[in-house]
């Protein structure tokens, strides 16, 4: 779709609605520390979280890589896309009238709204369809394989909007576009009808087929599972990919479940559209079902964001696709398993049951259900459970090969704890009952793990980080001027941006000692300021801290600039801490300032002075000289000043 320029009203609406923790929680798992949320940064490769999210500064930052933004920076960097159509999208979303500045495009820009919106219509009226068709004749095969086989009462089938479509061809061809008067092509891209092999027209997709809806996490119906009653493979048929529905981004029963999980802290997985149906037909409603597919990232993501403690519980089948589902399942999202940034269970229900069997036969199945997920075992130890499955330990080579494998899991456990517990583990598991063993096997779990860990260790550069904590010399090389003014014009900004009560006294002190910005990014930076401070002063003065949210705006117009000035958006401890005694590191970096301008004077003089004839310009000899002595004088001077700031603040020290 091509995207029109927006109103600068819709920009603004969709800045305000678009909750920056929602947003990039679907594509980040976060954690809650403290006033902000941490997770593993999606622009660069990371074991441990340095990625932060602001809900108060409605802001993201990664300390570790240096990117950061708003949501709609955020969602141009992850998706590739441009700032309108992430604009157009999170309208979309939250629901915010689109309106655009070209008079001539609002009406193409409609009508293709009116598009998705026909497809949605569509799809509802296929899902009132297939219910009315369980109702009749032709449906009541079905409707007593819901009441017998699935012991689904009415209750049940009218919350899921359970329905039926009939074994004639073109049934519901005929319903929605001979009788609904629905566009051909609008039905097909719906996914409900196909063009015949051979001549002309269409017929339905599903036939003959229990009809469960698939919605969206608003309760939209987006497509459709169907299962067939009869010999037709394959046995459940999903809706195809449609500008509506795509399979592996979509979660069954996720509507109505995720206030569920919420409530529960806890997020249940099952394969079978009948088994989430049935658990929560017994009130067990924070469960959701895959689409047939391996459970994806993205799904496992969306989940993520309604538990607070990160627990997902896999029910899987017992049999081998079950486990290898499982087993894909753990893969997708290994990394954060591994370092503890989500608890991951597996429950394998007795004798290979699925959820739906196990609730029809076994006494008092709901109370049963749930006592099993209190007790469902941690991926790893259902994954060391797996190793042990059909291995004989009696056999030198079969131990061996478990020994191995059970090395390269531990060896992925970053915690030093949870790896010590699970070389006890591992090791009363291997021993076959044997308690002499257990010893000599948790020493062989060591030791294989610390050859592991033995890397070559390779010679860092030469440091130069106590040459940084020394004072600055009086003579400086034009690296370390450069050097100085980053860290000192930075500390400036920063106090500026994220300390609003000492705005007026950066102002001044730098008037005061008609100090500049020299470094092009954070000059740049200070004359947005400044003119932000001009143009938005009604708001700033009544909210200050809009500041820095007003100059990320401005990364949409001065996208290069902006990016290297963003670091200075966010704090890390150290940042903290160097804005911590506010008014001396204000007189610090002012100090730093003036020693790169007198540096630059001195030696200006001085090598003026070094090429004067002393006998054409004697005058401006002598001029040249006094002001290399005062350049010197003053530079002495500062030195002491900064050396007392230094022990007051803990040495300011250039980055």
């Amino acid at each position: 779709m091509q995207i029109p320029r927006l109103h600068p009203d819709t920009i603004a609406q969709v800045k305000e609605r678009a909750d920056i923790v929602d947003v990039v929680s679907e594509r980040v798992v976060l954690r809650k520390r403290g006033k902000e949320y941490v997770g593993l940064c999606p622009f660069h490769d990371e074991k441990t979280p340095s990625f932060t999210v602001s809900p108060g500064k409605q802001m993201y930052y990664c300390f570790g890589c240096g990117t950061g933004g708003s949501a709609i920076k955020f969602l141009m960097e992850v998706e590739k896309q441009s700032f309108s159509e992430v604009v157009f999208d999170l309208a979309r979303r939250y629901q915010v009238p689109v309106q655009t500045l070209e008079p001539e495009q609002r009406q193409e820009l409609q009508r293709q709204l009116s598009l998705q919106e026909q497809l949605y219509e569509i799809v509802a009226l296929a899902a009132s369809f297939y219910q009315h068709a369980l109702r009749q004749p032709q449906g009541q095969q079905a409707l007593e394989y819901l009441q017998s086989q699935r012991r689904l009462d009415e209750e049940t089938i009218q919350q899921f909007q359970i329905g039926y479509a009939p074994a004639t061809w073109e049934t519901l061809y005929r319903y929605l576009i001979e009788q609904k008067g629905k566009p051909v092509q609008l039905v097909k891209d719906a996914g409900l009808i196909l063009p015949r092999k051979s001549g002309d027209g269409y017929y339905d997709r599903f036939r003959d087929r229990i009809m469960i809806p698939i919605h969206d996490r608003l309760g939209r119906v987006i497509g459709f599972g169907g299962r067939s009653l009869g010999d037709e493979l394959p046995k459940y048929l999903n809706s195809p990919e449609t500008p509506l529905f795509n399979k592996g981004k979509t979660l069954f029963a996720l509507d109505k479940a995720y206030n569920a999980i919420g409530d529960k802290d806890q997020a249940v997985v099952v394969e079978g559209y009948f088994d989430a149906i049935a658990l929560h037909r017994v009130g067990i409603q924070n469960v959701v079902a895959s689409l047939g597919t391996a459970l994806s990232l993205e799904q496992m993501r969306q989940l993520l964001r309604y538990s607070e403690s990160k627990q997902i519980i896999l029910n899987f089948d017992a049999d081998k696709a079950g486990t290898t589902a499982a087993e894909r399942a753990i893969g997708e999202i290994a990394d954060l398993a591994y370092q503890g940034q989500i608890q991951l269970r597996v429950l394998n229900l007795p004798d290979g049951k699925d959820a739906d069997e196990f609730l029809t036969h076994t006494p008092d199945g709901a109370k049963q259900y749930q006592q099993l997920l209190q007790n469902a075992p941690l991926w790893l130890n259902w994954q060391i459970d797996q190793l042990l499955i059909g291995k004989d330990l009696k056999q030198a080579n079969q131990f061996q090969q478990v020994a191995q494998k059970i090395v390269k899991l531990l060896y992925q456990l970053e915690d030093i704890n949870q790896q010590t517990y699970y070389i006890d583990y591992c090791a009363e598991k291997l021993s076959r009952g044997e308690a002499q063993m257990i010893p000599r096997l948790i020493q062989i779990f060591q030791t294989q793990l610390n050859k592991l860990r033995q890397t070559p260790i390779k010679k860092n550069e030469k440091s130069n980080l106590n040459q940084k904590n020394l004072p600055v010399s009086i003579d400086l090389s034009i690296s370390q001027e450069h050097s100085l003014l980053e860290e000192a014009e930075a500390l400036l900004l920063r106090i500026y941006l994220h300390r609003p009560e000492y705005r007026q006294t950066i102002i001044e002190t730098l008037d005061t000692k008609d100090l500049l910005f020299s470094l092009a990014p954070h000059r740049f930076l200070w004359q947005q300021i400044l003119d932000l401070q001009a143009i938005a002063q009604p708001i700033l003065s009544q909210q200050p801290e809009k500041l820095i949210s007003l100059l990320q705006d401005r990364s949409i117009q001065f996208p290069e600039e902006m990016v290297m000035v963003e670091h200075l958006f966010h704090l890390n401890e150290k940042r903290i801490e160097d804005i911590t005694r506010t008014p001396l590191a204000i007189r610090s970096a002012a100090a730093c300032l003036e020693v790169v301008t007198w540096n630059k004077h001195k030696r200006y003089c001085l090598e003026k002075w070094q090429n004067l004839n002393i006998a054409t310009d004697p005058n401006r000899k002598d001029y040249y000289s006094e002001g290399i002595k005062e350049a010197y004088k003053r530079l002495q001077e500062l030195q002491k000043m900064r050396q007392a700031n230094m022990l007051d603040i803990h040495k300011f020290t250039p980055i």
